[in-house]
């Protein structure tokens, strides 16, 4: 669902873009509150992950394709503030490098996909938590709920925009139509691999998985026939441990967003996602202008001058792999010190009683 330029007209585009921006503020702020020493890294993995999951597109109709677009993942696994950020992180890199959804679309974009799926998706995630037995099941469940609605949320905001600033003569009417009837499709696959994701990591470190948090049992101990909490570690060695287990799961889904952009993106589907296919046949892409980047090294994710056309989009994709991890890890290890120097310059200044 990456907007191309010239699809909705410079002023709105321009207040998407201050919308956009004043989201991604509140969401630093809150994701100091989110992202601890375990998280920070985590998250710049998360944005990696979507990044090359976002390179999959899978077939849900006769010529249309559909692909991740991460919010309501970003949102469960690391919260939703982080998750904005992480989901915007990626739409700046798609957008710089690989000149994937248009510049001065970049707000329209950062709403549409990160803003509106991960509020969507957090709200009905949490809401059915609320409603369900508190168990991993429900967890998954409600993940898959949330992540269902949230691409059929940002067809919505989409049409929405178009409504106030498209640029075709198109009636908003048959684009609702057309965008939400494509991407209620596209949605099961979004809540499908949202479900598998986040239940794979609930079932090795559902201490990581922000939306679960509370979901742990203490470990029970029997003594003499009764069940009795066991004693807790010290707090060293659950230090060592997690730091431990967080680089290893970190390893593991660093090789896996790996393996996916560098070599299953080639097996995705090449036909034109949702907003393509809505936008060709509505006839709302009569005035789409080209891409300021159209002329980078790794436009359309594949490598200028490397013409085997696999290992082409699959050095693309480990690049941007790499790209995101680092710029993700970087901005969220800097909100996380940012958080981490405020509480000791308030300890610091506080009274000794």
């Amino acid at each position: 669902m990456h907007v191309p330029d010239g699809f909705i007209d410079a002023p709105v585009s321009m207040a998407a873009g201050v919308a956009a921006a004043g989201a991604v503020a509140l969401s630093l702020r809150g994701a100091r509150r989110e992202l601890d020493e375990r998280t920070a890294p985590l998250a710049g993995l998360v944005a990696a992950f979507i990044f090359a999951v976002q390179m999959l597109n899978f077939p849900v109709a006769a010529g249309t394709s559909g692909h991740l677009l991460g919010g309501a993942l970003a949102a469960i696994l690391v919260g939703p503030c982080t998750g904005v950020l992480c989901v915007s992180v990626v739409l700046l890199m798609q957008g710089i490098l690989f000149a994937d959804g248009g510049l001065t679309a970049l707000g329209v974009n950062v709403m549409n996909m990160a803003v509106v799926t991960v509020v969507v998706a957090y709200a009905v995630f949490r809401g059915l938590l609320r409603l369900l037995p508190d168990t991993r099941r429900s967890t998954t469940v409600a993940a898959f709920a949330g992540a269902l609605l949230s691409v059929p949320g940002a067809a919505v905001m989409f049409t929405l925009l178009y409504a106030i600033g498209g640029t075709t003569d198109v009636p908003p009417g048959k684009v609702f139509t057309a965008m939400v009837g494509v991407h209620v499709l596209i949605g099961i696959g979004e809540a499908a691999i949202t479900a598998a994701t986040v239940g794979a990591v609930l079932a090795v470190r559902p201490d990581l998985v922000h939306g679960a948090r509370g979901l742990a049992t203490p470990l029970k101990l029997r003594v003499g026939g009764v069940l009795v909490d066991a004693p807790a570690a010290a707090p060293v060695a659950v230090a060592a441990r997690s730091a431990r287990s967080t680089k290893k799961v970190w390893a593991t889904g660093l090789v896996t967003a790996l393996a996916l952009a560098g070599f299953v993106s080639y097996y995705a589907s090449a036909s034109p996602d949702g907003l393509e296919k809505v936008a060709a046949d509505q006839g709302i892409d009569q005035k789409v202008k080209e891409h300021a980047a159209a002329d980078s090294p790794l436009a359309d994710y594949s490598v200028k001058d490397v013409s085997d056309a696999r290992l082409s989009g699959g050095l693309a994709g480990v690049i941007g792999v790499g790209a995101t991890v680092v710029a993700g890890t970087g901005i969220f290890w800097t909100v996380r010190r940012r958080r981490t120097d405020e509480l000791t310059a308030a300890s610091t200044a506080s009274p000794v009683l």
